[in-house]
Parts: structure tokens; sequence; C-alpha cells
């Protein structure tokens, strides 16, 4: 049996897929005429939209519907490696310690408190342990929770929480007393994520975003007095900017940062005098950036500021908080053109900095001296694992010797260690529990493949680029030309999805299936110039990337013809490029809330989050950047009738950072120029609550993956009933 007839063997004659009308739309701009015919399908308050995204999730459930089987099997074994009751490790501020607890048979995670030193660390059961919040009890009739935040108070007798319940990300703002766990009359409606206490926990500062789900502004509320007398702080005009907040671990400032792609400028609270005015750092200069943490030192208090201003790569630099503008910053550690310096934060006595290094996420820890410098060259606190990352867990003391991190990989679940600050030395706090997994049994390490030369920008002339790619397989699965592929991609905003452990992902594993995570371009794994040689004109180079991942892979590391790629969001937009321009090379597709639809929707500054994404995407109402956004748009590309391999995309009515007309006008599209093709495409359309990346809940998002898997598995041609 051929690999070909394999993935179609247990595939039933499929139903009719749902056929969208066509009401043309002519647009003409730059001298260049382009149709629409699926324009209507922007208004989802249209019964008749309504109706045929109703029509697109009956079509899926009937066509996915022989999968059940396979489904309810991999949801098993995904939920048999997650402890039926867990809990993290406890963080310690003056008062309590906290910590998370999910309970047995439940979805969500508590937010629990113990007295310092707790009786039974990160024990829900402890006498003394108290839960805060549980999110069980926030969700009401809907299938649907999330958390902006969960900040508490200084003093530790008031949490502020807001809450989600539909996925659309505006979060209603409460106040409950941490010893009575009555919530209190103050209820903001629309707040977004970020907050910060003043220090005395009198009020508490938020922000809002504006109805295209720009964050702009941030207020002041004053507890227990009206929410309409609430104070605005900050607000941000600009379209293209913003506005995000935290508080300072030292409890005395409080930082609002308003940034674009390449651009911030910071404002100063004090957290000590709630009602003074905010105060700027140092205005914005188009392509700096810069973000502030407060130090404390004997000769006056310190900003420490990580900039990319003379220093691609971004440097470290302080000034005084009392004249803390451009001409008063001085450098305390200079850019590594190897190293990737993210953020600093401050602990009294010490200093420590994240930052990436061949590819690869890490700590390194400064002691400071009596007026604030840097004792060099610090400290690294680094993962040992192949593969692997380590990231700073929750620290909230100011005053400590010590810090929690955790390390984790693709194959070995997260473990907490204890950090000495001094000598970096470690101590293992705890293992997260994986119920019937060894880790023994799996490998992920780190290849690379070559990828044509850069169109310009950012990295070194022509020359082939190196193209860092992570493998996941069992030990029992070869790397010699026969195996199955799923290959994820992203490549946007210069983000890095570090390699966590998930225990979905083994179900493929452990059927023979290689995992690779291609790190291309428009990423930030090997750096800015990595980021800037992957956006805005240099877009193609992410596509390239991801192409010449899954041919080098091709190339006797796994089975050319069972090669299925996956992406979302923005990783979305890269698999409808990749499914353009070079369709044959796919078994399967997995576009989940894909952004296709390019120049249409950075036309249309009405479209949330459209104006602050010119600077990563181009404004197409310029006509360079009109050019190159039309040479890769899924939906103005859509590849050949009859090359196409088998599609899956996803969509959700409530999200606000893809919104769902996107994949719904694409799918129409395809189906239309390939109707032989289309019932070989499906569109899983969230139609109630739901989020951007998936149903919340930990079983429930399990069983998400088990649909998308079971998909995946049937391309490969390892379909089984159990």
């Amino acid at each position: 049996m051929t690999s070909e007839q394999a993935r179609h063997e247990h595939r039933p004659s499929p139903p009719k897929p749902p056929k969208a009308a066509r009401r043309e739309v002519r647009y003409e701009l730059h001298g260049d005429v382009r149709t629409d015919a699926y324009a209507w399908l922007r208004d989802t308050d249209d019964p008749g939209v309504t109706a045929h995204l109703a029509a697109e999730r009956a079509y899926y459930d009937a066509a996915t519907q022989h999968l059940h089987p396979q489904v309810r099997t991999l949801s098993e074994e995904m939920t048999s490696r997650v402890p039926a009751a867990d809990s993290s490790v406890s963080y310690r501020r003056v008062h309590y310690s906290y910590y998370t607890s999910t309970p047995t048979g439940s979805e969500y995670e508590q937010l629990c408190r113990c007295v310092y030193p707790p009786a039974s660390e990160g024990d829900a059961e402890s006498t003394d342990a108290h839960v805060l919040l549980d999110p069980a009890e926030l969700i009401g009739d809907s299938a649907y929770v999330d958390l902006g935040l969960t900040l508490v108070s200084p003093d530790e007798q008031l949490l502020a929480y807001s809450v989600d319940t539909a996925g659309d990300e505006v979060f209603e703002l409460r106040f409950r007393d941490a010893d009575s766990g009555d919530d209190l009359a103050d209820v903001v409606p629309r707040s977004y994520y970020g907050g910060a206490w003043s220090a005395d926990s009198s009020t508490f500062f938020y922000t809002v975003h504006d109805e295209m789900y720009r964050p702009f502004q941030v207020w002041r509320h004053r507890l227990g007095t009206a929410v309409d007398a609430d104070v605005l702080v900050v607000s941000e005009p600009d379209e293209r900017y913003e506005v995000t907040l935290r508080g300072c671990r030292s409890g005395d400032l409080i930082e609002v940062s308003i940034a674009n792609r390449d651009t911030s400028e910071v404002w100063l609270l004090d957290a000590r005098e709630p009602d003074s005015p905010a105060r700027c750092v140092e205005e914005r200069r188009r392509g700096v950036e810069y973000r502030c943490e407060h130090l404390r030192s004997a000769s006056g208090d310190l900003l420490l500021i990580v900039t990319n201003d003379g220093a691609p790569e971004f440097r470290l630099m302080s000034a005084p908080l009392d004249e803390p503008g451009r001409r008063n910053w001085s450098e305390v550690v200079a850019e590594s053109p190897d190293e990737r310096l993210y953020e600093v934060t401050a602990f009294r006595g010490h200093v420590v900095t994240t930052l990436r290094r061949d590819g690869r996420l890490m700590a390194r820890a400064y002691q400071t001296t009596e007026h604030g410098g840097l004792v060099l060259p610090g400290v690294d606190v680094a993962s040992g694992l192949d593969g692997g990352s380590l990231t700073l867990d929750h620290n909230e003391l100011y005053d400590t010797k010590t810090i929690h991190v955790v390390e984790q990989s693709y194959t070995e679940p997260p473990a907490w260690y204890d950090v000495d600050l001094d000598t970096g030395h470690r101590t293992l706090l705890r293992r997260r529990d994986a119920p019937t997994y060894d880790p023994k049994r799996y490998i992920s390490h780190v290849v690379s493949f070559e990828s044509p030369p850069s169109t310009g920008s950012g990295l070194s002339d022509s020359r082939p680029v190196q193209v860092p790619v992570t493998l996941v397989r069992s030990v029992d699965t070869p790397l010699d030309g026969t195996a199955p592929c799923l290959l994820y991609g992203y490549g946007a905003y210069e983000a890095c999805f570090e390699p966590e452990f998930d225990p979905a992902l083994v179900s493929l594993l452990d059927r023979g299936v290689v995992f690779a995570h291609a790190h291309v371009r428009g990423g930030g794994e090997a750096g800015r110039r990595w980021w800037l040689d992957g956006h805005l004109e240099h877009k193609q180079n992410t596509f390239s990337d991801h192409i010449a991942v899954a041919e080098g892979l091709a190339n006797g590391v796994v089975d050319g013809s069972r090669i299925v790629t996956r992406g979302l969001s923005a990783g979305g937009l890269l698999q409808g490029a990749v499914l353009s321009q070079a369709p044959e090379r796919w078994a399967g597709v997995i576009a989940e809330v894909p952004f296709v639809d390019v120049v249409t929707t950075m036309l249309d500054a009405s479209i949330p989050l459209t104006a602050n994404e010119w600077d990563e995407w181009g404004d197409p109402r310029r006509p360079e950047d009109y050019a190159w956004l039309m040479a890769y748009s899924p939906y103005d590309n859509v590849p050949p009738a009859g090359q196409r391999p088998d599609l899956m995309v996803t969509g959700a009515v409530h999200d606000p950072r893809v919104m769902v007309f996107e994949p719904a006008k694409w799918v129409a599209a395809l189906r239309f120029t390939d109707p032989e093709w289309s019932p070989r495409c499906v569109f899983r359309v969230e139609l109630g609550a739901g989020a951007h990346v998936g149903p919340s809940g930990r079983l429930a998002h399990l069983r998400y993956e088990a649909e998308i898997y079971a998909w995946a598995l049937e391309r490969f041609g390892l379909l089984t009933d159990s």
C-alpha cells in the first residue's frame, strides 16, 4: 500500500461542503484592481453569515465524525499524562506564600496562599492553606473562562483579578477581600491585561483597550469609590502604539510603557504617591526601544534601562531616578553581538538579566555594589537540557538572595529550582509529575537546514542562512527518511516559542511521528537581526525558511511524502503562504486562526489591531508595501487547482486578534477555485465562547489537541480506531 493509499484508507465519502455565495466587490489601488467575492462575510451580525459559519461547523463535524474513536483514544492518552491533582511551587511575599493548585477533576488552577513559612509547601491540603480564587467558580453558564490578571496588594489583604467568559479579551476587573473571600462592590466593566497597586494598597492602576482592542489608556481607581470617578492617568492617541503597565519589584515605582514594534516611551508613576502625575523618562525616538526597572542604592535610587539605543541586540544602562533622561544614561553592561538582552530584574544586592544565546533563553545574575554598580561578569544560569530552556518563575520579593527558575524541554517536564544569586548554585524544589511518561524514551535536539540568501536587511550579504530546527522523537523512531513529520512554525514579532513539555505531543511521538519546530526568520531565536530579516519587505524569508526546512527534512531525515505543517495566527499566515507557494510539499496543512487576508485587513483601520500592525507587516496605502503584501497574501494567491494537500482551518467568532471572517473568506475562495478538492478542506469554527488559542481548561484544550492530531494522523496513514 502506498502512503497516499494509506492516508485515504479510513476516510469515508465526505458530505457535501458548504458553498458561500459570491458577491463581488471591486477595489482599485496603486493602479491595481482586486475583486473580493466574499467581503460580505465580514458582517458576523448578518444572519446569512451566521448561517454560513454554522454550516461550516456542521460540515467539519460530519467530515471528521469517523475520527471520533481516534480522538477519544488520543484524549485519554493525553489526560493520563496529566496528574489528577497538581500544585505549583510556592512563592513568598512578606506575610504569606502563594501557589496554584488544581484539584482532582478540575479544569482550572486555583490561586492559594498559606502563612509563611508554609506548613507544607505547595500543598492544598495544608491546614493553613486558603483558596483566594477559583476560576471554575467564575465560569457561570459559559464554556470558557480566562483571567487577565491576579495581583495581590502590598499589604496582602486584597486581590485584584479580572475575568473574561467570552474569549474576546474584554475583562471585568474585580477586587476581593483576601481573608473573607468576599468581592468588594468595586467593579470595572472593561479592562485589559496589566495592572499595578499603589504602595499603600489603597489604589489600583489598570489599562483599558479601545474598540479596536488596542490598550491605550491607564486609569486610577481608589478602592471604595465609584468607578465613574476613576482618573485617567495616561492616554495614547497614536493608533500605532499600545500601552502596558506593571509595578516594579521594589514596590516604589510603576512603569507605563507606550510602544509599537520598534519604538517605545516609558512613563513612571510614584507608587508611594498614587495621585501624583506620571513623568516621562525619555521621549520616543523612532527605532529606539527601552524599558526600565527600579534599583535602590545607598547613593540614591537608580533606573536600570534595557535599550537598543546604539546597540541592535540591546545593552544595559542606568540613570539617576531624579534625572532619568537620555543625557544621563551610562552604560552598565555593553551589547554582545552573540546575545540578545531582553529584561532586567532588580533585587536588593543583585540584578538578574534574561537573555538569549545560541537560541536558548537563560538568566545572568550580578551582585550590585553599594552605589548601584554591577560586579562583572556575572553568573550564568542556563538549561543543561538538549533543546531546553530556563525561565524566571514568580519572584515577588525584593529583599532576597535566591530566586526561583523553571527548566524544561519538549521531552522533560518542568522542574523548579532555587538559585543562589551569588554563586548560581541550583537546588531542585520539585518536578512536575507526568504519570505514565518516561522521558528516557524520547530525544530532543537542535539541528539546522540551509535556506536561500536573505532578500535584504539585517543578516549578512548573500550567503545562505542556517535555520535552526528543534527535532523531537521517540528513541525508537529513526531519522532515516521513513518517519512522518509534523512541522511547526510561527515567525513573527520577534516572538520565540520556548520549548515546553506538552503531554499531548507524546501521543504523536509514540506513533512514530517526528515533531519539528522550525525557528524561521521573523521570530527572535537568533536575536533582533533574525526578526529584522523576516518582517516588512523581508517577510518572504519567513516562508522560504519554512519550505527550505521541509525540503531539508525530506532529504533523508523524514518521509517527504508525509509532512504535515501547522501554525497559529501569524503562524497560520505562514501556513497559508507555504500552501500557495509549495502545495506539492505537504501531506496536510493545519492553519489555526490564520491571518490570511493580509492586504484587505491592513487597509482597514476599523478592524481591531490593524493600525498598530503596520510596523510588522507594512501599510498597503504605500505602493511599495502594497506590492510585497500582495506578493504573498494567501487570500490573493490561492494555490493551483489539482495540486492541493488536505487542509484544516480553525477560527473563533469571538476572536479579537484574527477576525473569524478571514479564515471564512479564505476557505470560501479555496473551495470555489478547486471544487473537486473542496471536500478535503475542513473549517473548525468555534461558534460560541472561545478564544484565539482554542478552548480554556487544561483537559478541554487536550481534547482540542486530540482533534488536531487525529486529523494529522489520518494524513500520515496512521489512523486507528483505538
